[in-house]
Formats: structure tokens, sequence, C-alpha cells
């Protein structure tokens, strides 16, 4: 079994695995199937010297460890809140699925293949590339609510998706756009209550200036969540920048 003990985000790794991996076809089979269950999951990808670069699907994840490409980082704190880390290949991690299923299954999310159910790592690191193409933090609707928190942004008030609107600061029969910087929550009351015109010209004022978020809102509400608790090992670094692919 490839497996590595270490701490958390200190030291550069530069083993790599050693031949190419053969995935194994039921493996192959449920990656190749979009209704796969834990595939919709986010894993955290770390660069060589594993400081945090990107959040991607299980699917790309599990596309990059079979190719050999990655490797498996598994977050483990003892009693006294200490943490350690252990790696693994893919094949060492089929093994370890097998037994964090009968022990803490509850803790992971499953592919689930016609011969065995493999846990979905939450953490990888890329084993020869420094860095993934960048990319841009995609303005849509999921993002913009993530950005604000579902927060209305003239009266402070949070609330449910479904009683959000999306307000145009500046608008657009005044020229504003769709963009980072003129686009904000707003509930109902506040949205209609501003209407076509600018907050002066409506007596309102933000809570606060609109800005592009400089990685992923996304990641942010994943770390609210106790199965990415391990993710704070590597992000809990000033110098980190990750973006969600």
């Amino acid at each position: 079994m490839h497996r590595r003990t270490g701490e958390p985000g200190g030291g550069h790794g530069e083993e790599a695995l050693d031949g190419a991996e053969v995935v194994p076809s039921d493996l192959a089979a449920a990656l190749a199937a979009s209704e796969a269950g834990g595939l919709g999951s986010k894993v955290l990808v770390l660069n060589k010297a594993f400081a945090a670069m990107r959040v991607v699907p299980a699917k790309r994840a599990f596309s990059l460890l079979a190719r050999s490409i990655a490797e498996i980082i598994h977050v483990e704190t003892d009693s006294a809140g200490a943490g350690r880390y252990l790696t693994y290949d893919l094949e060492s991690w089929i093994e370890v699925s097998a037994l964090a299923r009968e022990m803490e299954r509850e803790r992971h999310d499953w592919v689930r293949t016609v011969r065995f159910e493999i846990a979905v790592p939450r953490i990888i690191r890329l084993l020869g590339y420094e860095r993934l193409p960048a990319q841009s933090v995609k303005l849509n609707r999921r993002n913009l609510f993530a950005r604000d928190r579902n927060r209305c942004q003239y009266c402070g008030r949070i609330y449910p998706t479904s009683d959000l609107s999306i307000d145009h600061v500046r608008p657009r029969a005044q020229g504003g756009g769709d963009s980072w910087e003129n686009l904000v929550c707003a509930c109902i009351r506040c949205n209609a209550k501003k209407g076509g015109r600018t907050p002066d010209e409506a007596h309102m004022r933000l809570i606060r200036k609109p800005e592009r978020p400089r990685r992923n809102p996304l990641i942010m509400l994943r770390l609210g969540n106790e199965k990415y608790q391990s993710w704070r090992a590597f992000l809990d670094h000033a110098y980190w920048s990750v973006e969600l692919g």
C-alpha cells in the first residue's frame, strides 16, 4: 500500500507514483455514468508544494488519480487535535475505502461500482504540475448569491434564495451592465422600492461595495460542512488562492 505520513501544509513532496495506473473497469464505468452518486462531490487540489489551487468535481479528481497525475491526501486528527496526513495511490485508496465503508461510512461520499464502492477523497495533490490552467469565477446566479451570502445588500437581512432577486446597482436604462461590480442580491421589497433608480436616487444605501470575488465564494460555504473540514489544514494559509472548476 502506497502510504506516507507527514504534517499538513508543510514540506515539498517530490515522489511520483511508479508506472501507469490501470483504471479498474468498474470504476471506469462509474466515471462514465453521470448519475453515479458521489461524482458530484468536490475535491480540493493541491500543487506539488502542497499549496491549495482549485476545487474540482470528483469525476475529474478520479481521472487525475487514474492517470497517476495525482495522489490522495487523507487528513487525520488525533484526540489532541493535532493533524497529520496520509497519502495513497488509487489502488490503495480502494482498499482503504473497504475499511471506511464499515467503520465511518457517513463521513464520506461514495461512488458505487459493480464490484466495490470507493470513497470520494477530499484532497488530492498533483505530482508533476505546479498549476492548472487559470479559470475565472463565473458570473451566475448561484455564485452571486453565494458571494452575498443570501443577504439583501440594501436592508441587510438574510433570505432564502426564492425570496431574493438580482438588482442592477446602476440600472440598465442608465447604462448599467451585467458585472460583479454592478449586480447585488436584493430582497423583493427592496428591489421594488429601488425600482429603476440608482441607490442615491432612491435614498438607499448598499451595505457593502460589490466586487468581483478573488476566489469562488462557494468554497467558503463548503467549509461549513463537516465533510470538508480537512480542507482547512491547507486553506488556513495567507497565500492560498483557490479556483473552482
